[in-house]
């Protein structure tokens, strides 16, 4: 009798380790699945913020005023407009 005891007393005690093996297991997962949440919700935000910062970047005012100013860009008008003739039709028809 005192063997069964010994041994179902080694059971108990695996099974407890093994219980407290699992516990410390689950917490460590769930705190790794907080922080991948917290992380996620986070990017979420940046990309949400990179979004409006785009469209700001993207106004046609600012494009205008870049266009002006960096790349010395000027607004077409009728006085510097050159118009081009294409040549192509002339020779098919000196051909014919």
């Amino acid at each position: 009798m005192t063997r069964l005891n010994l041994v179902l007393l080694m059971a108990v005690l695996a099974s407890a380790l093994y219980l407290v093996h699992t516990q410390y297991e689950s917490r460590q997962l769930f705190t790794a699945l907080d922080r991948a949440e917290a992380q996620a919700r986070q990017l979420t935000a940046d990309g949400e913020r990179l979004q409006v910062e785009k469209r700001a970047q993207a106004t046609p005012a600012r494009v205008q005023r870049l266009a002006q100013n960096q790349l010395q860009m000027r607004s077409a008008t009728p006085a510097i407009t050159q118009y081009v003739i294409d040549p192509a039709p002339a020779t098919q028809e000196a051909a014919r």
